[in-house]
């Protein structure tokens, strides 16, 4: 999963980003309005996190938000600021986002609301998915095939996971290549090589090629 974060605090950006790229999110840091913007519009985003007050502007994440909204992000929106009156959070409400925290605040508490907030928006109930033989956790991060346990490294999980989430849904390998692998350079390439990863330690129809991409194989 991807996450735009919007902070031009260098000690609070910090501690952010390593904690969340532990957590296996590929993580676009900027420090400015236009720069968020510049971002959402060359490469999809799953999640946004806003910090409120950047520089002198005490409303700009509110204003990156509004914007997202207009030009179609349907992700999630976190806000992040130390404002914590009930007129800030429902402004940032009724600009299209989904949930405020107040500085200062625990991460793991903000990881929580991630998870949250990406679980929510790319459909799930459940911590657990289900496709005939297959199971994985998505909370847990584990995968069982037939009822036996099987290792997948970060990136093998980050494309299941993607698949699972839309399993009629034939995904484009330039799509995939983004979302999971976007610091590769060898684009659609690396996609093959990671189906090929999943239907060895899995099954070979566990993910099928179809025209324009990849989708979950049937159940």
């Amino acid at each position: 999963m991807r996450i735009l974060y919007l902070e031009d605090d260098d000690d609070i950006a910090e501690a952010v980003v390593e904690r969340l790229v532990l957590e296996r999110y590929d993580v676009v840091h900027v420090t400015t309005p236009n720069a968020a913007l510049t971002s959402m519009s060359e490469v999809p985003f799953d999640l946004a996190v806003l910090d409120i007050m950047i520089g002198r502007d005490d409303a700009a994440g509110f204003g990156v938000a509004a914007a997202l909204r207009d030009a179609g992000f349907e992700g999630g929106i976190l806000f992040l600021s130390a404002r914590d009156t009930v007129g800030d959070r429902i402004r940032g409400l009724d600009l299209g986002g989904d949930d405020y925290l107040v500085k200062p605040f625990s991460l793991d508490e903000l990881v929580a609301r991630v998870r949250a907030l990406l679980r929510r928006d790319l459909g799930l109930r459940r911590a657990v998915a289900r496709h005939g033989d297959l199971e994985v956790d998505l909370a847990g991060r584990a995968v069982r095939w037939r009822g036996r346990s099987v290792d997948l490294s970060d990136r093998e999980f980050s494309l299941l996971e993607l698949l699972v989430h839309d399993p009629e849904r034939v995904f484009p390998a330039e799509e995939l290549a983004d979302r999971v692998f976007p610091s590769a350079t060898s684009g659609p390439a690396i996609v093959r090589v990671y189906v090929g990863h999943l239907r060895r330690k899995l099954h070979e129809d566990v993910v099928v090629t179809r025209q324009g991409g990849y989708r979950l194989g049937p159940p």
